[in-house]
C-alpha cells in the first residue's frame, strides 16, 4: 500500500506542470490568466460533481459546512492564488524553474507545519536530515535557474 501511495503522490506532482501548460494555453485563448483559472476551477467543479454522483458519495453532511472554522474556507482562495500565479509564472520562468521554486517553497513550509503540528497534523520534528533535504531542493532550484 505504501508504494501505491508513493506512486500516487508522484503522479499528483506530475499533474501540476501539465495543468499549468493547459492553463497557459487557455490564457492565450481567453486573454487573461484569471479567466483561465476560472475555467480551470469550473471544469474541476463539474468533474467533482460528476464523480460524487457516480460514486454515490452521500451529500447529507454538506449542511455541516456551516460549522467549519472560518479559516478552512481559505483553502479555496489559496487554490485560486496557486493556479492563477502558476498561469502567470510558468510562461515567463519555464516549467522547471517555476515548479522547482514551488516544490522548494512547499518543502520549506511543510517542514515547519510538521514540526509544529499545524492544522492538527502529527508532529514530525525538524531534523538535520530534513534541513539538508530542503537545502538540496533550494540548491537544485539555483542550478536550474543558472543553467
Amino acid at each position: 500500500m505504501q508504494y501505491f501511495l508513493i506512486l500516487l503522490a508522484f503522479l499528483c506532482g506530475a499533474v501540476f506542470p501539465t495543468q499549468a501548460g493547459l492553463n497557459a494555453k487557455m490564457t492565450k485563448l481567453v486573454g487573461h490568466p484569471v479567466l483561465a483559472a476560472f475555467f480551470s476551477f469550473l471544469t474541476g467543479l463539474i468533474g467533482l460533481m460528476v464523480y460524487a454522483l457516480v460514486a454515490r458519495i452521500p451529500l447529507n453532511t454538506l449542511a455541516e459546512c456551516k460549522n467549519a472554522p472560518w479559516y478552512v474556507w481559505l483553502a479555496g482562495l489559496l487554490g485560486a492564488f496557486y493556479v492563477s500565479t502558476v498561469i502567470v509564472l510558468m510562461p515567463r520562468l519555464g516549467f522547471a524553474l517555476t515548479f522547482g521554486l514551488i516544490v522548494a517553497g512547499q518543502m520549506c513550509i511543510s517542514i515547519l507545519f510538521d514540526h509544529y503540528g499545524i492544522l492538527d497534523t502529527p508532529v514530525r520534528e525538524i531534523s538535520f536530515g530534513r534541513i539538508i533535504g530542503a537545502v538540496c531542493l533550494v540548491v537544485g532550484v539555483v542550478l536550474i535557474r543558472k543553467f
